[in-house]
């Protein structure tokens, strides 16, 4: 049965010189698990929110969106579709959880004892039950998004909206909160449109896949046909899972999607020729950025987030790091930046105590930082004045942002953004970059860009520490790679040694190849073991 009809759809925003959305038609049968991808910018949050009229865009629309069969801008309820959006601190309004799952019960007018049980059934399903009665502020990143995801279903929407609900969570909690997700699918027959640019959990368990690209719909079907229907477009395959990406580079038509399908596909090839030797960067010996025994807590009552931390990072060199959401990450990252004091060790910043750095001389042309709340980094109405401020040239950037020159920032994609901010953040011409998720809400593509643009400014003698949540990411552009566990780097290795060696933070090409190459830590590499050491006789 069909519960979205979506015929001849296209919007613009008001002001914008170009359509966002343009002649998007799209049906959705009931129970379906539909996943949305494209590159960043494409549409996707736009035909997301036009889904949900509550959260509808300004601007002008043509085409009709039918819901339950009826037009959505009857529809009887707001509760009827669920929306859960990018960053988890918009979503969340009240101060307790128990307050958060039984909000918008208490807004459509719901019995008391109706809400008390129906808020209690969904702590129950949620597992949640530890969190009903502490505040929502001291929630993780995921905690947080765990809540908003329960606030929804406790009002049983019809149809469940996800727009890169997992773009600020670590890849263990992101894996969690998508097998949430299909859980509610499978158990409930919920509908279920999810848009993302972490492709690797969700591909393998949608019933269709729909991709965007300029406002347009491109391609739509079951995922392996359509993965198999664009093989010859690196820029959409580079965000695919990496089984596929194995399948595409070894130019196999039956395509393989899930990890467990990767195995067997790589297991069709010898492995004479087994191990990818960990490639050893050519490191300076001279320290840019040292925690020495650092030790930090928010106030006097509370436990350390920075424990006696310890590492080094050292002249040119990419250093990712990564860990739970609430591990110390961010605190460590602005603690580098002098936002935070600590109140015990000393962190060193070009062999110089960073307390020594007086009349703000630590960020003339020495060190910058990008932030997480990305938002904070914008002053301005438009991104052009934004960029005039900075001293920054649109067409000096390696990437394109002149379709966004004329936008608030704020109108932007959670891609977008990052986008505008790093540009923002490199006019400050550092020596000592210091990046927190700079690769959150963007497209494989651009990602690829951002990698390229790190690697020369590495080359040219820039030191760059990233805290990030993306391994796929982390294994391709970093030197050295950390684990970040309560407060103190607890490993260091190269991506190739660090990702073979951990189980849950690691690439799914790792998984995929482990017991049968070693290091092989990328899917472009696993595909150049297969092809050396040729396929099995008769496989």
């Amino acid at each position: 049965m069909e519960i979205l009809d979506i015929k001849d759809l296209s919007f613009t925003y008001n002001e914008a010189a170009l359509p966002a959305l343009k002649d998007i038609s799209l049906s959705v049968n009931e129970g379906e698990f539909v996943v949305l991808c494209g590159a960043t910018g494409s549409g996707k949050s736009t035909l997301l929110r036009l889904l949900k009229p509550q959260l509808s865009p300004f601007g002008t629309s043509t085409g009709v969106i039918s819901f339950c069969g009826s037009p959505i801008s009857e529809c009887a309820s707001a509760a009827d579709i669920g929306f859960v959006m990018q960053r988890p601190e918009q979503q969340i309004v009240t101060d307790k959880v128990w307050h958060e799952l039984a909000f918008g019960l208490e807004n459509m007018g719901v019995k008391q004892q109706d809400i008390t049980r129906r808020t209690a059934e969904m702590a129950s399903y949620f597992g949640i039950e530890d969190k009903f009665d502490k505040s929502t502020a001291e929630l993780s990143g995921g905690q947080k998004q765990l809540i908003n995801l329960a606030a929804v279903m406790v009002t049983e929407p019809k149809l469940l909206i996800l727009d890169e609900p997992t773009a600020q969570l670590d890849p263990i909690t992101a894996s969690d909160f998508i097998n949430t997700v299909k859980k509610l699918n499978r158990d409930l027959s919920l509908t279920v449109i999810i848009a993302e640019h972490r492709l690797e959990e969700v591909i393998p368990i949608c019933d269709r896949l729909v991709i965007i690209e300029d406002g347009r719909i491109i391609a739509s079907g079951p995922p392996n046909e359509v993965v198999t229907r664009v093989y010859d477009r690196d820029d959409i395959m580079c965000g695919m899972p990496a089984a596929a990406r194995i399948s595409a580079y070894l130019g196999r038509k039956d395509c393989a999607l899930s990890v467990k399908e990767g195995r067997e596909l790589v297991r069709c090839y010898n492995n004479d020729k087994a191990s990818s030797e960990p490639e050893k960067a050519a490191r300076s010996s001279e320290p840019v950025l040292e925690f020495r025994n650092v030790y930090f807590r928010y106030e006097r009552a509370l436990p350390d987030v920075l424990n006696g931390l310890n590492f080094s990072v050292y002249r040119g060199e990419i250093f990712c790091i990564l860990g739970g959401n609430g591990s110390g990450k961010t605190t460590a990252l602005n603690a580098a930046a002098g936002i935070l004091k600590p109140y015990a060790g000393n962190i060193y910043v070009f062999g110089k105590k960073l307390k020594e750095y007086k009349n703000q001389s630590l960020y003339r042309e020495c060190l910058a930082l990008m932030p997480q709340d990305i938002q904070t980094v914008f002053l301005r109405n438009t991104v052009r004045e934004e960029l005039k401020d900075a001293g920054v040239d649109p067409a000096s950037l390696p990437y394109d942002l002149t379709p966004l020159l004329d936008m608030h920032p704020y109108d932007l994609s959670g891609g977008e953004q990052q986008l505008a901010a790093l540009a923002k953040v490199l006019a400050l011409k550092p020596k000592l970059l210091l990046l927190d998720e700079p690769t959150k809400g963007l497209d494989a593509a651009s990602k690829g860009r951002i990698r390229t643009l790190l690697r020369g400014l590495a080359d040219s003698g820039i030191t760059i520490v990233a805290v990030t949540h993306d391994v796929e990411f982390a294994a391709e552009a970093a030197d050295r790679c950390a684990m970040f566990f309560r407060g103190e780097i607890i490993s260091t290795a190269s991506p190739e040694e660090f990702f073979s060696a951990n189980s849950f933070y690691t690439t799914a090409a790792s998984r995929i190849t482990r017991g049968h190459f070693e290091h092989a830590v990328t899917a472009r590499k696993a595909a150049e073991l297969c092809l050396l050491n040729g396929r099995k006789a008769g496989m």
